[in-house]
């Protein structure tokens, strides 16, 4: 994950909700991707630092356990940047040329920043990130297959050049939850429209309270449209079933307004993240422990890093 602001309700359903899953089967590896960030950010690096830590106290206060999965930071694991070279010796340019989000970033002219080599050569960093640890699965949403397709050439290469030292990693397609922002639009950092996980409630009440709702009613005696309103998809996430259905039939009928609806919204937000509040005030206030766990995972990435180089540089003959 790119540690380039704080964490919102859209980074929990669509991929946090996800990794709660996996750690309970899989041997999973999830890392704060400080250098990814850098494609974005390396203008302001005191970004990436300050979001990194905040990452983790996240992660860790939804629930993501140090003793099941492997927490680490990309950068401090050296290993992932000598991958990412040896990667990029073998990787043909057009390859990169034919990125989706390259090709859409030059499209729409949004930049100088995506002109840099770290933003073209992104994918090659990120199949590092991923057969250094001999993943067989990466968990995505599908607007990333392209990324990991990428990453099964580029192993297929390697293998093909070096012998057979990577697993071809597959996909695991899930269903990222696409979160309203405050505005209607997709919830994003970009937009300014995020509700954060580690947002008071003060600050809750007041964004939630901003939020549009259905913009053709106009009076509170107007039926309204749950389906065009766009505070309503945030109810099944944090509203009971049969406050949903109550909404749901009473909204056309003009039988609930708006500020009603928005105060069951933020009732049941507030008792959903009062969990998660507590456990950020702890972690925040023991930053030895946040140390201690972030160090002793990035000791078992470097581990297994350590060792996958040394396979690598005998295949490619450097040792």
């Amino acid at each position: 994950m790119r540690t380039t602001g704080e964490l919102h309700l859209g980074h929990y359903h669509g991929v946090l909700t996800n990794w709660l899953k996996l750690q309970q089967g899989y041997d999973c590896f999830f890392f704060a991707a400080d250098w990814h960030a850098l494609t974005s950010e390396y203008q302001d690096p005191k970004v990436v630092k300050e979001s990194t830590k905040s990452i983790f106290i996240d992660w860790l206060s939804v629930g993501i356990d140090p003793d099941k999965a492997t927490l680490f930071i990309q950068s401090h694991v050296k290993e992932h940047a000598e991958l990412h070279l040896l990667l990029s010796m073998i990787t043909p340019l057009p390859w990169l040329l034919r990125n989706p989000t390259y090709k859409d970033s030059q499209h729409e002219g949004s930049g100088s920043e995506d002109s840099t080599y770290g933003f073209l050569g992104y994918p090659v960093l990120q199949a590092a990130d991923i057969v250094i640890y001999k993943a067989n699965l990466v968990p995505i949403g599908v607007d990333q297959l392209p990324h990991v397709e990428l990453t099964r050439e580029i192993t297929r290469r390697f293998n093909h050049l070096y012998g057979n030292t990577f697993p071809v990693p597959e996909p695991i397609l899930t269903e990222l939850s696409k979160v309203t922002g405050l505005d209607g639009r997709k919830m994003s950092k970009s937009y300014n429209n995020a509700i954060h996980l580690s947002d008071d409630e003060e600050t809750l009440k007041k964004k939630v309270s901003s939020m549009v709702t259905d913009i053709q009613r106009a009076r509170r005696k107007d039926p309204g449209d749950p389906e065009k309103c766009n505070l309503f998809p945030l109810h099944p996430l944090y509203s009971d079933p049969e406050e949903v259905k109550e909404i749901r039939a009473a909204c056309p009928r003009a039988e609930i307004g708006c500020v009603d609806c928005k105060k069951i919204l933020l009732r049941n937000l507030l008792k959903e993240l009062v969990g998660v509040h507590e456990r950020q005030r702890f972690y925040r206030g023991n930053p030895t422990l946040l140390g201690e766990i972030i160090a002793d995972g990035t000791n078992r990435a470097t581990t297994v890093a350590r060792e996958t180089m040394l396979k690598v540089r005998e295949a490619v003959k450097l040792s």
